[in-house]
């Protein structure tokens, strides 16, 4: 609901001739929401946040952040109760491909740093549970893979960027 009431608080505004600033990478769930709330974004406006539009962006970076597989975060317990020990090998693969593209684009520092925070807060271990041999029921299953839903709708590649528009001559 704050998505979407943050949303229709926000604005339509012309962006001004040489604007530069920041700019905020849209989540699937955003990108959708706006869209339905503005249609297609016409060239040379923005959609100028209303705060509680920002909060909602905020919201959903921080679920993102939540639901990867690290230790005690929601993915870490979420990732375990999937593959067990192997989970560790998933967080640390995890790491080593977010930090291979920052190679490819500077845009993934900003996950690599919040990752390797998380990491180092958390550790890249689960602690065992007291049966580690109980299978997951079938809606257990269900949760996890909403769980990845939910992280594919929060998740944006680029969360802030440098926004630069170049006036042509």
């Amino acid at each position: 609901p704050t998505l979407v009431v943050g949303l229709s608080l926000s604005r339509l505004t012309p962006l001004p001739p040489d604007f530069s600033g920041l700019s905020l990478g849209e989540p699937l769930l955003f990108q959708f929401i706006s869209w339905l709330i503005f249609g297609s974004v016409p060239e040379g406006l923005s959609v100028n946040l209303h705060p509680m539009g920002f909060a909602a962006w905020f919201g959903l970076l921080a679920t993102a952040l939540n639901l990867f597989p690290i230790g005690q975060l929601d993915g870490g317990h979420l990732t375990y109760a999937v593959f067990g020990k192997r989970s560790t090998f998933i967080t640390l693969c995890m790491l080593c491909i977010t930090a291979l593209l920052t190679f490819w684009s500077r845009s993934w520092v900003v996950w690599a740093i919040l990752l390797a925070v998380m990491l180092v807060v958390f550790g890249p271990r689960h602690p065992p549970t007291l049966d580690e041999d109980l299978p997951l029921d079938r809606s257990r299953q269900i949760v996890g893979l909403m769980a990845l839903v939910i992280l594919v709708l929060c998740f944006t590649p680029i969360p802030i960027e440098p926004f630069e528009l170049i006036k042509n001559p």
